[in-house]
């Protein structure tokens, strides 16, 4: 008796398939996780530090978005890889560029400046922080309101638009 066997594999190499996603339907995550902590590194120094409750990646036209809720922090580090400035806000949204949108009870803070609004965008190409929603910055001895404001990611110079405030001077 002569047994003979048949396998249906093939070539690894040669037959690589991506992964058939085709059943998740619009508006579903391809992956989910929870108790996330991402860390962006360059040459082993952090840069950038993301946690967040719950994180989902979700396919667009483009590529893929990371959609982060639950709690969400950011800590931004200086070229040494010291924390330097944190945000925190109720959700964000990670593009594939790595720019960073936080909403939601967002605060923004760095060696004493703590600025507070509904939403901001980080943006990695310059590494600046935008909003234009109404925004709160308070420092020692100053708080200054405004619709929209741009900043550095350590918070050291801003521009605030349609501004006003109050300012303390020592005598």
């Amino acid at each position: 008796m002569v047994l003979m066997m048949a396998s249906g594999c093939g070539n690894p190499v040669k037959e690589r398939r991506a992964p058939e996603t085709a059943f998740i339907g619009l508006n579903h995550p391809v992956q989910e996780s929870w108790t996330v902590r991402l860390t962006l590194t360059k040459s082993g120094i952090p840069h950038e530090v993301i946690e967040a409750g719950h994180g989902a990646e979700y396919r667009t036209n483009s590529g893929s978005e990371q959609h982060l809720d639950h709690g969400v922090r950011l800590t931004l580090f200086d070229g040494e890889g010291h924390a330097k400035t944190s945000v925190t806000a109720e959700k964000a949204l990670i593009h594939d560029n790595q720019d960073i949108e936080a909403e939601g009870n967002v605060i923004v803070t760095s060696e004493g400046t703590v600025i507070t609004t509904e939403y901001v965008k980080r943006t990695a190409k310059d590494k600046m922080i935008r909003s234009n929603r109404f925004v709160t910055i308070k420092r020692a001895s100053e708080t200054i309101r405004g619709e929209g404001f741009e900043t550095d990611q350590a918070l050291k110079r801003y521009r605030i638009f349609r501004g006003s405030g109050e300012a303390f001077k020592k005598q």
